[in-house]
């Protein structure tokens, strides 16, 4: 088992930031063969922003719980491919792929659709870590589908698939009292949220692990209530 590293650097090796622009307008749609409340999760993209100017900040904590993850299920060095940084994990016996877009966050749809094309995943296999402003920090909510609620990752997911229906694991961040959000997301951490981040990555993690092992709806039932 690997030494756990996303928390001392987020992403050792700084990838390459694609030009940041609108979230692409789909070219294919994917037809959903089965809810994701009943689907396997195949794959699981944990969102951010690529550079090291982004690696301790809010909106990158889905980068932070596929780091984990990394860890956990001693997956190997990522691949760079379809506009993602790809570790193909084992779970239980069953091939996970573990993702990290390598586009700025915008762009998230690109590596979504390009992976679950290549590989012939339904978006239904699909889980998506991000961070989630109107929930507190450290709460973690799992849902099947739904709009983007103004997340601009998730917003370019769901273009890039045209689809809403995919799983999603939210990490709180909290909401400022004042002052921009986008520079709130965009902010580090405060000294106080930094000394529970390990603990909050930690249950996130075990989120996502129990929906590859249990389900969607059991870990719903499990962690939604927290």
């Amino acid at each position: 088992m690997r030494c756990p590293t996303w928390l001392s650097a987020c992403a050792r090796s700084s990838f390459a930031a694609a030009p940041s622009g609108a979230p692409p307008t789909a070219t294919s749609r994917f037809t959903r063969r089965q809810s994701s409340t009943v689907a396997e999760i195949k794959l699981v993209l944990g969102l951010g922003n690529t550079g090291k100017q982004y690696e301790r900040t809010r909106h990158n904590v889905g980068f932070l719980v596929a780091h984990e993850l990394e860890r956990r299920l001693d997956a190997p060095s990522p691949q760079f491919e379809h506009n993602a940084a790809v570790s193909r994990a084992s779970y239980k016996g069953r091939r996970v792929l573990l993702a990290r877009p390598l586009t700025m966050m915008n762009l998230s749809g690109l590596a979504a659709s390009s992976l679950l094309r290549f590989y012939k995943f339904d978006p239904s296999e699909l889980l998506v870590v991000y961070d989630e402003l109107d929930l507190a920090f450290g709460r973690i909510r799992l849902r099947p589908g739904g709009s983007a609620g103004g997340h601009n990752g998730v917003r370019s997911v769901i273009t890039s698939l045209g689809t809403q229906e995919f799983a999603r694991l939210r990490v709180g961040v909290g909401r400022p009292t004042r002052g921009d959000p986008i520079r709130y997301v965009l902010g580090r951490w405060t000294a106080e949220e930094a000394e529970s981040l390990e603990a909050v990555i930690g249950r996130a993690a075990d989120a996502a692990e129990a929906v590859l092992g249990q389900g969607l709806v059991e870990a719903m039932n499990s962690f939604n209530g927290e």
